[in-house]
């Protein structure tokens, strides 16, 4: 029996937890947290189990009261399931040859729950279903190995009890439900034949004519196949990897429909572009397809491939039927801003429309009252984190890294803070000054490039021209230059003082009325400089006198080294 209260497993780098589902939201109170991060994690299908995978070993235990179930030492195991009667654990790990070369050990197991004992092990080196899919009540089991389908009856993997051989056999569903039991599968085309997808009831698996259904096609890579509840009907979604049209970056996708009394169908679509969701509705009667280019349309179809209602276009690329089939969530997440629309399944009536940005994982709680949207890593690896909705649109509760807030901004310090290491702060370098030179008081070095001091730049007030930083570095200098001075220094000759105040002479006195009058004019010139670079707009006569700048800064240095 499920347990009645709704579980939600969190796998992070902190490690495994388990939270008692909304409205509470608390820690499991039964649940010790695993503090080494997991794999994997996974519930039992009627969720009375929960396993979890962490490096070292696989471990089971019931969800109710955190009791442990059974526990292996599995510490290369990545992946782990359950069958439908959690009578089987599940467990894979990655392939791996030995090093002489001889074939490696099975790497996929299947354990005993009860009594913790190995049925069997068998070898799954690729990924792609790598787990064996079972029929509700345990009675089937089915494999694919090298083009062949092998089933199983009751748990006993040490006898084939029936095969399916079709050549090139690359995917197949077995229908949910009670017996008897059916399986879809899905053969490539090649050489110019279809692809084709046949619908089977077990046992009867002899050649096409013992086919429920059949429905061939062109142009399809790959495909996903989707039972509905009851196991009355299939739908497919066939894809290529490139448009050849060129239409479309995605490729080219395809939506057909079978049924197991032998009607098949391609669902005609109302826009052009991808396919980017199929999804039933629990009800099994009608399914929904987001597809298009964006802004993408969402439509219900019936079971005929008639629409039943069209959602209009948006920025959605997934849809999400509640447990109940009562509530349909339409989603863009992605690469899409995480907005949501929620729908009265049953009135097609709008309900709330509440955002979740940067979520990468959505999933109904099984009260079909709440959802959670997850940010997960690595698909980003910034604002991890989860949360609980209500589906009205309430944020019930959040798990953030930092939440906004929580590190208050504090006083600006200027000294160092206290530390038994030190500090990495720069210290002041010297120039370098000869031996000869060391005993006597150190004057201003003049640097090879100069550097700009800092500015304030705020809007409506003043910035300071280069000329402008010169000049008060020049005056810095100096006012550090008169400091250095010993103070037993005698004081200076007044008549000195005046004459080293007064202008250089050449000699001649035309030469140095000359050298007065392009000195006055390139001071004006800077002043004119300081005005435009805070703002002021110049006259023409104005900018025609900054023009002349290096014509007197010439003619200044003809008068000055003339003889």
């Amino acid at each position: 029996m499920a347990p009645t209260i709704p579980l939600l497993a969190v796998r992070g780098s902190d490690g495994t937890s388990l939270l008692s589902g909304p409205p509470s939201c608390e820690q499991h109170s039964s649940f010790q947290r695993d503090a080494r991060p997991s794999r994997c994690v996974s519930f039992s299908r009627d969720g009375t189990l929960f396993g979890w995978c962490n490096g070292l070993n696989v471990s089971v235990v019931k969800s109710s009261d955190g009791s442990l179930v059974s526990t292996f030492d599995l510490p290369k195991a990545t992946l782990l399931d359950f069958s439908p009667l959690n009578n089987i654990l599940v467990t894979w790990q990655p392939y791996s040859k030995a090093k002489d070369g001889a074939q490696g050990e099975a790497n996929l197991q299947l354990w005993d729950l009860q009594s913790g004992q190995l049925i069997k092990a068998l070898y799954q080196k690729k990924l792609d279903s790598w787990c064996p899919s079972w029929s509700e009540d345990e009675k089937i089991s089915v494999r694919s190995v090298n083009n062949e389908l092998h089933f199983y009856e009751n748990n006993d993997f040490n006898l084939i009890a029936n095969k399916l051989h079709m050549q090139k056999v690359s995917d197949f569903v077995v229908s949910p439900g009670g017996q008897p039991s059916k399986v879809a599968v899905y053969v490539p085309g090649s050489k110019g034949a279809p692809s084709f997808v046949r619908l089977y009831q077990y046992p009867v698996l002899g050649g096409p004519t013992a086919a429920l259904a059949n429905k061939s096609f062109f142009k399809a890579d790959r495909v996903s196949m989707q039972w509905n509840k009851k196991g009355s009907a299939v739908l497919v979604t066939s894809s290529t990897e490139v448009d050849k049209s060129g239409a479309s970056y995605y490729g080219e996708q395809t939506l057909h429909f079978l049924s197991v009394s032998g009607e098949t169908s391609l669902v005609q679509l109302q826009k052009s572009g991808p396919i980017y969701d199929v999804v039933w509705s629990p009800g099994s009667a009608e399914f929904c397809v987001v597809y298009g280019f964006m802004p993408a349309k969402t439509t219900v179809y019936s079971l005929k491939c008639e629409p039943l209602f069209d959602f209009g276009t948006g920025p959605r690329n997934a849809a999400y039927y509640s447990p109940q089939g009562h509530i349909l969530v339409l989603a863009g997440f992605g690469n899409l801003r995480g907005q949501m629309e929620v729908w009265d399944a049953k009135k097609y009536k709008q309900v709330s429309k509440p955002e979740a940005p940067d979520a990468t994982h959505f999933s109904w709680c099984p009260d079909g009252e709440h959802v959670v949207t997850a940010t997960c890593s690595p698909r980003l690896r910034v604002n991890n984190g989860f949360k609980i909705w209500h589906y009205t649109g309430s944020v019930l509760h959040k798990q953030e890294p930092a939440p906004e807030g929580s590190f208050p901004g504090r006083p600006v310090r200027y000294q160092a803070a206290p530390s038994q290491l030190g500090t990495t702060q720069a210290t002041p370098t010297q120039a370098y000054r000869p031996p000869a030179l060391r005993h006597l008081p150190a004057t201003p070095s003049s640097k090879l490039h100069e550097e700009e001091l800092p500015q304030n730049l705020r809007p409506g007030e003043k910035s300071v021209s280069k000329s402008a930083l010169k000049n008060q570095r020049k005056r810095e200098a100096k006012k550090a230059k008169q400091e250095l001075k010993p103070k037993t220094e005698p004081p200076s000759d007044p008549a000195h003082i005046i004459t080293s105040q007064l202008e250089p002479s050449c000699g001649d006195p035309e030469t140095d009325k000359k050298i007065k009058n392009v000195k006055k004019k390139l001071k004006a010139i800077e002043e004119l400089k300081d005005q435009r670079a805070s703002g002021k707009v110049l006259q023409n006569n104005q900018l025609e006198k900054l023009q002349k700048e290096d014509q007197l800064l010439k003619e200044l240095e003809e008068l000055q080294i003339e003889p």
